[in-house]
């Protein structure tokens, strides 16, 4: 969790050519009597308060992008409904009578171990299998260190554009500290320490002494120092 999982779905999307909308879905955050419709659409009086016709998420990516976030969320009884749509490359709308064909790209993310889900009955194995074509793995934020200073100066940019101040440069004994946090809650937690340090900060240069705090106590040595020297990152390369 927090490690970037969307924002490599969402660079995914950018360098397509598919011409079709970018439809995100968090799995996680719809109550299970919601899912379906959600996903599948339904047709006008197919339940109670289905007082119109409603397009589906499936149907809404035709000819683009379906980002399922959270797939390891999805009740098992929509599990089925979802593989017979990858086999089939139909959906039919809850209600109705058509078989709708569709064509999309589909992107799963989870911050949990499907295949120890699917040992537990908790995941479908032919599902497991069926989305589990080019896997990508986004190591947590403790694997890949060197990627702190980069972050910083955009999350810095960013949080200075959202509150109109804070510093616009980083001391290089601040990523020393950065980096030997172990960041539990990965590039999600660092984005706030920094946006943080610019509310409380004072003057152009973020200082060691202004972030040690920020931080928490969660501090280990395992992590050799950074160098001293980090090139600021090239903004049109972002």
């Amino acid at each position: 969790t927090g490690s970037g999982k969307e924002v490599v779905a969402d660079y995914v999307q950018r360098h397509s050519n598919r011409s079709g909308a970018y439809v995100k879905v968090n799995c996680a955050a719809l109550p299970e009597s919601l899912l379906e419709s959600e996903l599948f659409g339904h047709e006008k009086g197919s339940f109670t308060g289905a007082s119109e016709k409603r397009i589906g998420r499936f149907e809404r990516a035709h000819n683009g992008t379906l980002f399922l976030d959270e797939i390891s969320e999805l009740p098992l009884s929509v599990q089925v409904k979802l593989l017979r749509v990858l086999q089939n490359h139909e959906v039919e709308r809850i209600g109705g009578q058509t078989a709708i064909r569709i064509d999309f790209r589909l992107i799963c993310a989870t911050h949990r171990d499907l295949e120890a889900h699917v040992a537990s009955g908790k995941f479908r194995e032919d599902l497991y299998y069926r989305i589990n074509v080019f896997p990508i793995y986004i190591p947590p934020l403790r694997e890949r260190m060197d990627d702190i200073p980069a972050l910083c100066y955009h999350f810095l940019n960013r949080a200075r554009n959202k509150i109109g101040r804070g510093p616009t440069e980083i001391h290089p004994d601040t990523f020393t500290i950065l980096q030997r946090s172990d960041w539990r809650g990965n590039v999600r937690e660092l984005e706030n320490v920094i946006e943080r340090a610019c509310v409380l900060a004072n003057g152009s240069l973020l200082t060691p002494a202004q972030i040690q705090n920020l931080t928490g106590a969660r501090i280990s040595g395992r992590f050799p120092p950074l160098p001293r020297e980090y090139p600021r990152p090239d903004p049109a390369a972002q």
